[in-house]
């Protein structure tokens, strides 16, 4: 007899077109597929930076629930927030220097929304976590050669901490460095446990 899909093991995908997600994923050694969904990431009026997170991450989720039956979509945004306001992917080096430039002996706090849906119940685990990131004082001319080496125009924050980006910084500060990247692992792999799907096991 053949299972219903309720009784079979769901399928895991990741909502989300970025490379940089997708192998942090990998590190878990569990199969998935990845589809890069659709929505307006655009702020609503006085959201704050984990609410938008959040929001984000859930509508990236359901945004591929109809065409993923049996699964567990993973959707995941991150916001930076830097002295109480946002800090979104600069897109060019001309707004990237200029966010490194503000973020100097500063703290940017990145807030990381995490949505789990199962599609075959409906049902949202989700979550926020944050991490700390406490810049160094930085020079123009070392802006600029970090902007060279790692064209980080298409990150939130304009950095890349799992490259020379790691050199920007005085101290880290949260529970998952994996957060900083833009997937919180551990909290994730807690979420799976939840659902069902234990990476630890085979």
């Amino acid at each position: 007899m053949q299972q219903s899909p309720q009784n079979q093991t769901p399928k895991l995908v990741l909502a989300s077109g970025s490379r940089y997600r997708r192998e942090l994923l990998e590190k878990l050694r569990h199969p998935f597929k990845w589809q890069a969904p659709e929505v307006d990431e655009t702020p609503l009026a006085g959201e704050k930076p984990d609410a938008l997170a959040l929001r984000l991450a859930q509508l990236k989720a359901e945004a591929l629930a109809s065409t993923h039956p049996n699964s567990l979509i993973i959707g995941s945004d991150q916001v930076a927030s830097l002295d109480g306001k946002l800090c979104g992917k600069p897109g060019s080096k001309e707004n990237a220097f200029s966010q490194l430039k503000a973020a100097s002996g500063k703290s940017v706090i990145f807030y990381t929304g995490l949505c789990l849906l199962n599609t075959n119940t409906g049902h949202h685990h989700t979550a926020v976590e944050t991490y700390k990131a406490h810049f160094r004082t930085l020079t123009d001319g070392q802006i600029e050669h970090y902007l060279e080496q790692d064209q980080p125009f298409d990150c939130a924050g304009s950095f890349k901490s799992e490259a020379l980006g790691i050199a920007l910084f005085e101290r880290l500060e949260g529970d998952d460095p994996n957060t900083l990247v833009g997937l919180p692992l551990i909290r994730l792999t807690a979420l799976l446990y939840e659902a069902g799907i234990d990476v630890l096991s085979s």
